[in-house]
């Protein structure tokens, strides 16, 4: 495997393991403000949890030890829409990364790991548009 593949996966288990803490984050404290959403933020957690698995067991298939060192801080926000606004721009930045990493396997005819980014890549783009409609629901509500 390519040494900048390597990275790509380090740098995208990092990202996602930041996501978990991040919404693990948004659920104690929408169970502590008594907000309806801690269930959603749970679930998010679980599901990016799923792909940082899908990531270790990749870098374990090559031979890497596995190493999320580069955790960005939670940051749960002081308000849901806050919440989701914060979000939205770490799927954003996932979906970047992943887009990145897919076109850099493409180049060189690693057809294998394209669709896995692009897998990876497509549920970002999935919890993206769901916080969309979430925030396009309370902007909604406001009005």
């Amino acid at each position: 495997m390519k040494a900048r593949v390597t990275s790509y996966l380090m740098d995208a288990l990092s990202h996602e393991m930041s996501i978990v803490q991040q919404y693990l984050a948004q659920s104690r404290l929408c169970a502590l403000l008594g907000l309806p959403e801690e269930h959603y933020f749970r679930r998010e957690a679980g599901e990016e949890l799923g792909h940082a698995a899908q990531l270790i067991e990749v870098l374990l298939k090559f031979g890497v030890s596995p190493n999320a060192t580069r955790l960005a801080p939670a940051r749960p926000g002081r308000n849901l829409a806050e919440m989701l606004s914060i979000d939205r721009q770490l799927e954003l930045e996932a979906i970047r990364l992943y887009g990145e990493a897919a076109g850099y396997c493409e180049r060189f005819g690693d057809a294998a790991m394209t669709g896995f980014f692009l897998g990876l890549m497509q549920d970002e783009e999935h919890h993206l548009g769901e916080l969309d409609r979430m925030l396009a629901s309370l902007k909604g509500k406001e009005q």
